[in-house]
């Protein structure tokens, strides 16, 4: 049970609960003992995903908490809404929404099929985006959808969007050169030769998909010309486990490189631990002089956040 007053969230925690958790304690990695009620503030008008765990470890939602979190995941998240929020929706296209082309390639980077879909805009594409956790933006997110009304609307160019969908991702997006021989050399040629390349290409990912984003881009400046991240997990470097307080090596390599022909939209929420590294990612932008937009939300590490930097993000990369 959770009792709101205005900025004030109390936690009241069931018989089995002995830890809170949610984006404020990154989640399972910092948990809160609670043997009775916790009062916590969080910034106005905010919104906040949280669950209980038992004494084993095992996350468990508030029973007497129904506002289930938009979670493609894990099931046991619950939100709140603190007195103001409004959630800033992104747009729909008129009637049924794009066309998404679903295919297979046989890999030989990676055992097995691999599977990605492609939305191919009304009006021939100018660019082509990227998208890790593929499955996740297209379906939860409806990332198509948005780029499509945006299109309807004048206000983006055509793009297309390329959703691609790991298999191992804390492996695969974390600095794993395998993951971007497979994105170059199998994944961008595969498309290219079934759709046509565009004049330009971009990335996109939220949490270790803005990690890897951000780093391929790094890598391959020549191919890829935007990027957009959301809650970018940047604590991380490579060869270390730990990616949440290991230190910011891919913020390092763009600060101490020569400015790339890069182009950035960033954002992150207030209540994660990623805000800190997601703050001085930007600084670096902006000392280094690179076109960039930084935004941060009233929320967390969740699908909240990231719907609503969508359309924002669009405009920024692709705005006309």
């Amino acid at each position: 049970m959770v009792e709101v007053q205005g900025r004030y969230v109390t936690f009241i925690p069931p018989a089995q609960a002995r830890f809170l958790i949610g984006d404020f304690t990154d989640w399972d990695k910092k948990p809160m003992p609670i043997s009775k009620p916790i009062t916590l503030e969080f910034p106005a008008e905010a919104y906040l995903e949280y669950a209980f765990m038992d004494a084993s470890g095992q996350p468990f939602p508030d029973p007497d908490n129904p506002h289930k979190a938009q979670n493609p995941w894990w099931t046991y998240p619950r939100a709140i809404e603190l007195p103001g929020f409004q959630f800033e929706a992104p747009p729909l296209p008129h009637g049924e929404g794009p066309g998404v082309h679903r295919h297979r390639l046989e890999s030989k980077v990676y055992p097995g099929p691999r599977r990605y879909y492609v939305y191919e805009p009304s009006r021939a594409p100018s660019a082509t985006l990227y998208v890790q956790d593929g499955v996740a933006y297209y379906r939860t997110a409806q990332f198509a959808d948005v780029a499509e009304a945006l299109c309807e609307r004048g206000e983006i160019q055509p793009v297309r969007m390329v959703f691609v969908e790991p298999e191992d991702r804390a492996r695969e997006y974390t600095f794993d050169e395998r993951y971007e021989e497979f994105l170059l050399e199998e994944i961008l040629p595969a498309v290219e030769s079934q759709y046509g390349p565009t004049p330009e290409r971009a990335l996109w990912g939220a949490s270790l998909g803005g990690l890897v984003s951000a780093w391929i881009a790094w890598r391959n400046p020549d191919r890829f010309q935007k990027v957009g991240t959301q809650s970018a997990c940047l604590t991380a470097e490579p060869g270390n486990q730990d990616r949440y307080t290991a230190p910011e090596w891919l913020t390092a390599q763009y600060a101490q490189s020569e400015r790339l022909p890069l182009r950035f939209y960033c954002e992150t929420g207030q209540i994660e631990w990623l805000l800190a590294a997601n703050r001085r990612f930007a600084a670096m932008l902006a000392d280094k002089g690179y076109p960039h937009a930084y935004h941060e939300r009233k929320s967390g590490h969740n699908w909240m956040t990231w719907r609503q930097g969508l359309a924002p993000g669009l405009r920024f990369l692709f705005g006309l």
